[in-house]
């Protein structure tokens, strides 16, 4: 009897500890999910078709996506900590690395390949045309720098036109009204100005790799779980490819997700950048890669006051995440 009891007391307390021993494991290895904002905008919703698609969860990191209807405050939550990742546009991307050095870019998630226009009065047929008129721009941003960047393919600089700082939405009733020749908009906003009498007079098209966004992580983040990174970049991918294959499908996982009409999704003039066309942009060689485009933000940002000196444009991004591990 005294050994049938031993031999019982010796497996209660096996079972006991092959049981904490699993507890403390499984608590080890759990990681909190990664904290990352979305807005409503059609380069970011790879994310929501990662999400539920189960592309995250396959590749091994759980995701929180935080859904934000506008992007004003969501530089300073990250800034504050509140996110472990953000997606941003390289423009503020460069602004918000004079306050957060330890931030890193990992990939190019989307690039504007006509979104972006310049829509124009009937009377401006020709870029050349717009020296002494009025053109709006959202100033201080990456609008100001397309719009600068438009007038230099005439040899024409921001100080031969008068700049208007307008948001995108107000270029159509500004347009229609004489307050302003041209401007810088996008859908919605161009069919409108299109439908007052405007014209398209110049995209992104002719601006290749100029206005691009990217996923960037805190530095704590990228030193301390590396695989999750890669994996989150791993299913980005696969997200981004999955719905430009299927496109009535992912329009509908989106307009579910986000309760918007799927009529309303569109990629058109966005091109959803891949693994081969991120590889090119952050190849120093390339023309359009990231780190000359990233120059002619800093600069701009410098001659306007935005920044007090040109970061370190090399430590900036990371594109490690983008290779097969070692």
């Amino acid at each position: 009897m005294l050994k049938i009891l031993k031999y019982i007391s010796i497996c209660l307390i096996s079972t006991c500890l092959l049981f904490a021993c699993n507890a403390w494991t499984q608590t080890e290895l759990k990681r909190p999910p990664l904290k990352i904002p979305i807005v409503y905008f059609v380069g970011e919703y790879p994310a929501i078709i990662a999400q539920e698609k189960g592309f995250f969860k396959a590749q091994g990191v759980d995701v929180e996506l935080i859904h934000k209807r506008y992007t004003r405050l969501e530089g300073a939550n990250f800034s504050a900590g509140k996110y472990d990742g953000v997606i941003s546009s390289l423009g503020s991307f460069i602004i918000l690395s004079a306050t957060n050095p330890d931030i890193q870019g990992v990939m190019v998630v989307d690039e504007s390949t006509g979104a972006d226009v310049v829509v124009a009065q009937p009377q401006i047929k020709t870029v050349a045309d717009l020296k002494g008129k009025k053109l709006g721009a959202n100033l201080g941003g990456f609008s100001e720098v397309f719009v600068t960047e438009m007038l230099k393919t005439t040899n024409l600089t921001s100080d031969d036109v008068n700049l208007v700082k307008l948001e995108a939405s107000e270029i159509p009733p500004r347009l229609k009204n004489n307050v302003i020749q041209a401007g810088h908009t996008w859908q919605p906003h161009l069919s409108e100005a299109i439908k007052s009498g405007g014209h398209i007079l110049f995209t992104s098209k002719q601006t290749p790799g100029l206005i691009l966004d990217l996923i960037v992580f805190r530095g704590e983040i990228i030193r301390d779980r590396p695989e999750d990174v890669r994996a989150f970049v791993r299913a980005w991918l696969q997200a981004s490819t999955y719905w430009k294959a299927n496109v009535q499908e992912g329009n509908a996982i989106i307009s579910k997700a986000l309760k918007i009409p799927s009529n309303t999704i569109s990629l058109e003039g966005v091109d959803l950048t891949d693994l081969g066309e991120n590889q090119k942009f952050f190849q120093s060689s390339n023309p359009n890669s990231i780190y000359k485009t990233a120059k002619i933000y800093a600069d701009f940002f410098i001659r306007s006051g935005n920044l007090t000196r040109l970061p370190e444009l090399k430590s900036l991004f990371n594109s490690s995440f983008l290779n097969p591990p070692s």
